[in-house]
């Protein structure tokens, strides 16, 4: 019999591919993970300091303080589950780095109080996960 150059199917290794990493601009100053350097997000996306103050609030994660993000990249998002979070009840998802999979926040899916309602579709990222990338001088 002939020998075949490929191996039994049986014996193929099935690989995952890997997730796509998005690259944000090195013309803008970047949030990146601090675990792995994929981008998170972008300077432009960090809700102002100055709305914050106006909502009398400063973020906080499990590991202490947080920034409050418009739109993230490279960010996979868990089941969302309600939680009593400082500012009262939400329905929030995990969200972790596509790349290394750490924890990084969560996702606001739902807020329950009307004053709360702008965090809706924004992300909490804790700073012990990130880094400052690109023009931070």
């Amino acid at each position: 019999p002939e020998l075949s150059e490929e191996p039994p199917a049986e014996m193929v290794k099935m690989t995952k591919s890997k997730t796509f990493q998005a690259y944000l601009p090195n013309c803008h100053r970047t949030y990146s993970c601090i675990h792995c350097r994929a981008h998170l997000a972008n300077h432009d996306e960090l809700i102002s300091k100055a709305m914050l103050f106006f909502f009398m609030q400063s973020f906080q994660g499990s590991q202490g303080r947080a920034y409050l993000f418009n739109s993230v990249v490279n960010v996979g998002c868990g089941p969302a589950e309600e939680r009593v979070l400082l500012t009262g009840l939400h329905a929030v998802a995990d969200i972790y780095c596509e790349n290394c999979k750490t924890t990084l926040g969560w996702k606001y899916e739902h807020a329950f109080e009307s004053s709360q309602k702008y965090k809706e579709g924004k992300f909490i990222i804790e700073l012990a996960h990130m880094i400052k990338d690109n023009g931070w001088e």
